[in-house]
């Protein structure tokens, strides 16, 4: 009896975690995904967590928890039981930026988060409605400096990667146009679309076939590199302004105290996912470079691009929120 009584409480005991990384995922995973659905970020994780769905056999359901900047999902997922079965596809707006940008954010980017691996990079573009005096990023400034204060241009919102690449530019060109705050890329589009704001800013992906379309007018890209698909339009560097280079960033994190194992399985699986050559093809479609990384890499990222944006956000003068 003694000895039975011995076997049901060892049995009672956790999992050591290397066990539970062993047997992980053994039930549904959510993927907390911070932006509403159908912008980009929720199609990649829509992309990833099919694709892991097929590797662990298990269902991995997309969970949308959209609003201020991203920082409404990231809190959520700062909360969750740390087990492995809460992932949250962190981003430069709700892991590197809102830190400087809000006075009270519920979370803190690194501590409350084990980060995994950034999945991939991205650009945001200049685009204006085809009315727009301007078919440069030369030609903006020099409209803007010429009207100051009374261009206004459009983001998905404040704090989000376009919203503080805008700024960026702003100080560096030592231009006045005025941000107007929207929630979520459709609705920026929709109203650059309907010539109620003569300028935008939008990561790429979103973009693509409306420039393509003649729809809106690309003047640059953000980040280093022009994007594939529009090979006439130039980085910012390549426009005149020296040394700027900003790009989105998408990655995989988890609430602090995940286990390690159960970190460094999803990490290695993650980026098996992301060398598929079909996942590879698919995220060259969407204007994404695949960029994984290992964990250690991923948290020192963070830090920096925090380092980054807090200077930003200070020289930009913009209010805490």
């Amino acid at each position: 009896m003694q000895a039975l009584l011995v076997a049901a409480a060892v049995a009672a005991l956790p999992l050591p975690s290397a066990l539970l990384a062993q047997s992980y995922p053994a039930r549904p995973v959510r993927y907390l995904v911070p932006f509403p659905a159908g912008d980009s970020p929720d199609i990649v994780g829509r992309l990833l967590g099919e694709r892991l769905n097929r590797l662990w056999g298990q269902p991995v359901v997309v969970e949308n928890r959209a609003g201020a900047g991203g920082t409404v999902g990231a809190a959520v997922a700062a909360k969750a039981v740390p087990d492995g079965y809460t992932l949250f596809q962190c981003n430069i707006a709700s892991n590197a930026i809102a830190y400087s940008l809000y006075a009270k954010l519920p979370y803190h980017p690194l501590t409350d988060f084990a980060p995994i691996s950034r999945i991939g990079t991205t650009s945001s573009a200049v685009v204006v409605h085809p009315s727009m005096p301007a078919a440069s990023i030369a030609e903006f400034i020099a409209y803007a400096k010429a009207n100051p204060g009374k261009v206004s241009y459009g983001s998905p919102g404040v704090g989000t990667s376009p919203h503080l690449s805008m700024e960026l530019l702003k100080l560096m060109a030592k231009i006045n146009v005025l941000h107007i705050a929207y929630k979520g890329a459709a609705p920026t589009i929709a109203d650059l679309l309907g010539g109620q704001i003569p300028a935008g800013i939008v990561n790429v992906p979103a973009l693509l076939p409306l420039v393509q379309a003649g729809r809106l007018r690309a003047l640059a890209v953000t980040g280093a590199k022009r994007a594939s698909q529009w090979p006439s339009v130039p980085t910012m560097a390549e426009a005149g302004m020296t040394g700027y280079n900003v790009t989105s960033w998408y990655g995989l994190c988890a609430p602090a105290g995940t286990p390690r194992p159960i970190v460094d399985k999803v990490q290695a699986d993650l980026s098996t996912v992301l060398q598929a050559p079909d996942v590879q093809q698919r995220m060259n479609e969407l204007v994404i470079d695949a960029a994984p990384t290992s964990s250690d890499d991923f948290a020192a990222f963070i830090r920096s691009e925090m380092s980054r944006w807090a200077k930003v956000v200070k020289e930009a003068g913009i209010p805490q929120q």
